[in-house]
């Protein structure tokens, strides 16, 4: 199997990468079941990437419903050390407005229903995650969106994403109680992802493209799904841009990440105390330590 550092993982209203050449895709199983959708692996300039669209290429999946282990566990198969993944929000800031860009170092979890680890079943471990993003990674993200030097976009490092079960959006009370918390944006997929590619040791980093206010803005009407998906149709292509030139920078200058040993000083369990079945399902994780 055709081995590629960089994933690419497209949320609502980035199914596919325009740019992509050379294309193949390929179907993959897991321990955790199939991922989202059938992995596209192609190349951006030279440079092979692997893509797979969050919640499949004809968004079927509600967030609660997408494979977040099988969608990581996957990408590491292929080998993948860094994940850029793409993401719509909703602004919990007046100065954060539709259409901007935010790159989040923080996460604050509101999901209940949702696996968000690929440990346990005898085998115990517990990863740092006080930054739960990548600090390099979201770095070179940064420059990219700099280099395109994109009209009328504006750039905010850093900032919180509150990340919600959904499907619904929040309830007033709700957005207003988030913001007291001091949360930047709110969605409902990036966090879960996050953890599972810490615990994968793989590097993480977010592109949050804000499509609307949350509700607690009383100078705009509530979210709507029509709103949204007229402001994702105009992320997108900046999407694919920033996408772009994130990968060809990465390309140039690759990097060790705190995340690449992340399961170094994690794992309480001792080898010989892991149960046979859960080693062999997680040996692709623990291949290194066992």
């Amino acid at each position: 199997m055709e081995t590629v550092k960089i994933g690419i993982i497209g949320g609502s209203g980035l199914y596919k990468m325009e740019a992509l050449e050379e294309v193949e895709e390929i179907s993959l199983d897991t321990p955790f079941g199939k991922p989202s959708d059938n992995l596209i692996l192609g190349s951006l300039d030279g440079i092979r990437v692997a893509f797979l669209p969050r919640h499949g290429k004809n968004h079927h999946l509600l967030p609660s419903e997408v494979p977040f282990r099988a969608n990581i566990y996957a990408l590491k198969t292929l080998g993948v050390e860094y994940i850029i993944s793409a993401s719509a929000v909703g602004s919990l800031k007046q100065e954060i407005k539709p259409l901007d860009l935010v790159i989040p170092d923080q996460f604050i979890d509101r999901t209940k229903n949702r696996p968000s680890t690929f440990f346990g079943d005898g085998i115990v471990a517990h990863v740092a995650f006080g930054k739960p993003v990548c600090g390099q990674l979201s770095k070179i993200l940064a420059q990219a969106v700099r280099n395109l030097n994109l009209p009328d976009i504006s750039l905010h490092e850093g900032g919180t994403y509150v990340c919600i079960e959904g499907p619904a959006f929040s309830t007033m009370a709700e957005s207003n109680l988030y913001r007291s918390w001091g949360g930047s944006v709110i969605g409902m997929t990036n966090l879960t992802e996050a953890k599972l590619a810490r615990e994968a040791e793989i590097a993480y980093a977010t592109l949050a493209l804000v499509t609307d206010y949350d509700c607690w803005n009383p100078e705009h009407e509530h979210v709507t799904v029509e709103t949204v998906i007229e402001n994702l149709h105009r992320n997108a292509a900046n999407a694919q841009r920033i996408i772009r030139e994130t990968v060809k920078l990465l390309h140039q200058n690759p990097f060790v990440s705190i995340a690449h040993s992340a399961l170094k000083n994690a794992i309480v369990t001792p080898i010989d105390a892991i149960p046979p079945a859960t080693k062999e399902r997680l040996q692709l994780l623990l291949k290194k330590y066992l």
